[in-house]
């Protein structure tokens, strides 16, 4: 397939063929992560049309969104589009793109208060998304569907704002994806046929100047048609939540003697802070840190969260991680990636 066709076929998948979850033929794209109580209040005030189509692996949902623009990459029927909305407040904007028309007509629909573009992902200029314009880039189990991923992640951080945060929830796999299976209609449609290897994907953003992102969530996901089970072979899919943000950052984890305390000040989560799956920050607890990751909470909305001690004038060298330290990547059976979150 060329990259149209691949669009073409998502857009007949999801425009057309599905009409709810239902419809699913895998639990792959209608799974999420447990939402936080304060989520699951704004969840129930959706219409539940905008519920049965929703399509998502995860709940990609940050923190710290308050008068913020936040742009929700393949809204779909806006469900996670509208609990942005709340979260950003009067002074925020939320704003959906989506190619699919069938599924932004019951968007705008139900959710009116929030600006609905159709566009492509891959090309956010072409709807007037300007150059450094962005707060946060949401995106809940699309960008697997494009054909051409290398140009999202550069429009994604064209637009993000320096130290904006790219936040979402998609499916990897644990090895590259056969030819044969990338082009099925039905493996593409199900998000699995573009789910996207978690090495390439380390390669991509580093070629785009991003050379280190974190994992917030993992899992592992048990497909439940026996059809698509025995197609995949040994292939194992994973739905993962991860953040990267615009920030001058090192391709490794180094030493400057810092230090990082959480101050408690985030609204729903006043004891503990998770960066990622291997950074928990508990209130006024001391936390030795490398440079990226302190440039994380110091050069971003976190900023005003955070106390860091240290700077940058003297060197120790990489950054020792603790016995807790997780791998980043158990996605590579019992491999650890070099590349960032102090791992």
């Amino acid at each position: 397939m060329n990259p149209n066709q691949t669009l073409e076929t998502v857009k007949q998948y999801y425009g057309k063929i599905l009409k709810t979850n239902k419809d699913l033929k895998t639990n792959v794209c209608c799974t999420s992560d447990a939402m936080p109580t304060y989520l699951k209040s704004i969840l129930s005030q959706i219409h539940p049309e905008v519920l049965s189509k929703f399509y998502g692996c995860g709940s990609p949902i940050p923190s710290v969104l308050e008068g913020k623009t936040v742009l929700d990459l393949g809204c779909g029927v806006g469900r996670d589009t509208f609990i942005l909305s709340k979260l950003v407040g009067p002074e925020g904007k939320v704003i959906g793109i989506d190619m699919t028309e069938e599924q932004l007509a019951v968007a705008r629909k139900h959710i009116g208060h929030v600006e609905f573009l159709t566009g492509l992902i891959e090309d956010l200029e072409t709807v007037g998304i300007q150059n450094n314009s962005i707060d946060v880039i949401v995106s809940n189990c699309v960008i697997n569907l494009s054909p051409q991923k290398h140009r999202v992640f550069s429009e994604i951080f064209r637009v993000l704002k320096p130290g904006g945060e790219l936040y979402f929830s998609d499916i990897f796999s644990d090895r590259r994806i056969p030819k044969h299976l990338a082009q099925d209609p039905i493996f593409l449609g199900e998000c699995l046929g573009g789910a996207l290897y978690i090495e390439d994907f380390r390669r991509l953003l580093a070629d785009i100047g991003c050379l280190d992102y974190r994992v917030v969530t993992q899992r592992k996901i048990a497909l439940k048609n026996s059809d698509i089970k025995q197609q995949v072979g040994l292939l194992s899919f994973y739905s993962m939540t991860i953040r990267a943000f615009k920030l001058k950052l090192e391709d490794r984890c180094e030493d400057y003697g810092q230090i990082a305390y959480y101050l408690g000040t985030i609204p729903h989560t006043p004891h503990i802070f998770q960066l990622d799956d291997h950074h928990l920050f508990e209130k006024g607890s001391p936390v030795p840190v490398c440079s990226n990751t302190a440039a994380m909470l110091a050069q971003t909305r976190y900023a005003p969260h955070f106390r860091i001690e240290g700077d940058l004038s003297t060197h120790y060298g990489l950054f020792e991680c603790g016995l807790n330290c997780r791998p980043r990547h158990p996605v590579v059976s019992n491999q650890v990636s070099s590349i960032g979150g102090c791992c």
